[in-house]
C-alpha cells in the first residue's frame, strides 16, 4: 500500500512538471488518501500486537 501512495506521488509529480495540473491534483489526492488508510491499518496492527503481549518485530 506505501508502494501504490510512492507511485501516485511519482505520477503527481511527473504530471506537475509537464502542466498537467488536473491529472497532478487528482495523483496527489489519492496518494494522500492510500498514504493515511497505510498509517491507520499499521496503527491497528501496532496496537493489536502490543495488546496481544508481542512487541513490534525489528
Amino acid at each position: 500500500m506505501l508502494g501504490w501512495s510512492i507511485t501516485f506521488l511519482i505520477i503527481a509529480l511527473v504530471a506537475a512538471l509537464f502542466g498537467f495540473g488536473g491529472i497532478a491534483s487528482a495523483s496527489a489526492g489519492i496518494a494522500k488518501i492510500i498514504f493515511f488508510v497505510f498509517i491507520v491499518l499499521w496503527l491497528t496492527a501496532l496496537v493489536a500486537g502490543a495488546i496481544r503481549g508481542r512487541g513490534p518485530r525489528p
